[in-house]
């Protein structure tokens, strides 16, 4: 790699990107403004802003979307008659959990055993210092061959939708011919992978109400519905004895037929404690890429701590849902919501609310940018062939993208591998990473404008 002038520049760029990166991350920017103050969000979308202006982009301008937040737009033109490209990344993170269990602060990016760590700096923050290195080293090896559209969402991580109803209100904007979302990554560190599949999600909060107030629990348990128990017991439904998830309607059982996800390997890189099984049927791949998956993230009920002997008159749970490819998110939400009423025992009054939604998503990987790419990652991963694998995260915009677009080719490449934990306490990201891909997509730009 170090004999192709496009990898020596991005080498030579690298302490400056770590610079970037680390005043990017000291952005609290959580689009969640009941948690963490919208200044914070303002001032990383004032910095992508800033860094486009930098690089020659026209038109720079921070979209107000509909959910509240601010996307970044900027656009760099190209030769005359050059195909266009759409880069995509977030600046938007999500919360650090409990700052106290990160070995180092958050928000402060922190070199340690060959990692940079930091919240976002690999989702999403790491994606776009990744497209301006690919940008920069181009420039300086002769120029960038295409149009570029340059995209910086600010609130991917809380799936409110913002940029994708601001891109169905405005259908010419994001408009291109091929579009890279910098937010996947590669299955691992070195394997140079594509992601071909996005699962789709809802998520929806329920709550379950059966007093008019709490009750003493010796005065009154026993025959008194306790809400806490019930909803228990809903969410309970939700699983088979193995773990696999059961939603009245769903179907379950999806295959995957791509790369492959060892037993070991998962149970290694998802932490799983010793002697403890994992759950569900089939093949990891199967499970995590192909089928739905619910998770509880969060039930509102007494701590453990100062509670009292008391009988429940409420509870409620926010439940996610991840749907596959094939699958309807909205017609999923409705099996959901109509599982979860269904399943409400002793006649207890039940309602659900809806508070995010995306659909799944799967690429056409037959079409010529994929041969661009693959062309790419042979030259930054010597010795590598690109893979193809799922990823049980979700994107919405993608879908939204390839609605709007359905000429356009759709990639999804990223720094998100096993060992950068994302959505995690010491989430990292791997300079050698940044660094090759970052190559990866200055080197497909060009392959894909002489294609």
């Amino acid at each position: 790699m170090s004999s192709n002038p496009v990898a020596e520049t991005v080498a030579s760029l690298m302490p400056r990107a770590q610079a970037e990166l680390a005043e990017l991350v000291a952005f609290k920017s959580v689009a969640d403004f009941d948690q963490f103050p919208r200044s914070e969000s303002e001032g990383a979308a004032n910095w992508v802003a800033d860094a486009l202006r930098a690089e020659g982009f026209q038109d720079v301008a921070l979209l107000d979307t509909p959910d509240g937040t601010q996307s970044v737009y900027g656009c760099l033109p190209g030769p005359e008659g050059a195909k266009t490209v759409l880069l995509y990344a977030h600046y938007d993170v999500q919360p650090p959990l409990d700052e106290a269990a990160w070995t180092t602060p958050p928000f402060e990016l922190t070199e340690r055993d060959g990692r940079w760590y930091g919240r976002g700096a690999a989702d999403c923050k790491g994606g776009v210092i990744m497209h301006l290195l690919a940008l920069r080293a181009l420039k300086a090896a002769g120029g960038v061959p295409v149009h570029v559209k340059f995209i910086a969402e600010g609130s991917e991580e809380q799936g409110t939708g913002g940029l994708e109803r601001y891109a169905e209100e405005h259908p010419d904007l994001l408009a291109a011919d091929t579009i890279v979302i910098g937010d996947a990554g590669n299955f691992r560190v070195g394997l140079p992978t594509v992601t071909s599949t996005l699962r789709g999600m809802t998520l929806l909060r329920v709550q379950i109400d059966t007093l008019e107030g709490n009750l003493h629990s010796g005065q009154f348990g026993g025959a008194a519905p306790d809400a806490l128990g019930a909803l228990i017991r809903v969410l309970d439904s939700l699983r088979a004895e193995d773990g696999s998830t059961t939603v009245d309607g769903l179907a379950p059982e999806s295959g995957w037929e791509g790369l492959q996800y060892e037993e070991e390997q998962f149970r290694q890189d998802a932490k799983v404690l010793d002697g403890v099984q994992l759950i569900g049927s089939g093949t990891v791949a199967d499970r995590i890429w192909a089928r739905p998956a619910v998770t509880v993230l969060g039930i509102d009920c007494p701590p453990v701590v100062g509670a009292t002997p008391s009988v429940q008159a409420s509870a409620r749970a926010l439940v996610s849902l991840r749907v596959p490819p094939g699958v309807d998110a909205a017609e999923a939400t409705k099996l959901l919501q109509a599982h979860l009423e269904a399943h409400t025992p002793w006649g207890a009054r039940v309602r659900t609310e809806q508070t995010g939604q995306g659909q799944a998503f799967s690429a056409d990987t037959t079409s010529p940018a994929y041969a661009a790419m693959a062309e790419a990652m042979a030259v930054a991963y010597p010795g590598q062939e690109m893979q193809y694998a799922g990823q049980g995260g979700s994107i919405p915009l993608c879908n939204t993208l390839a609605s709007l677009y359905p000429r356009a080719e759709i990639l999804l490449i990223g720094l998100s591998e096993p060992e950068a934990q994302i959505h995690a306490v010491n989430e990292s990201v791997s300079p050698e990473e940044l660094e090759r891909l970052s190559v990866t997509e200055a080197l497909f730009l060009r392959n894909y404008a002489a294609s």
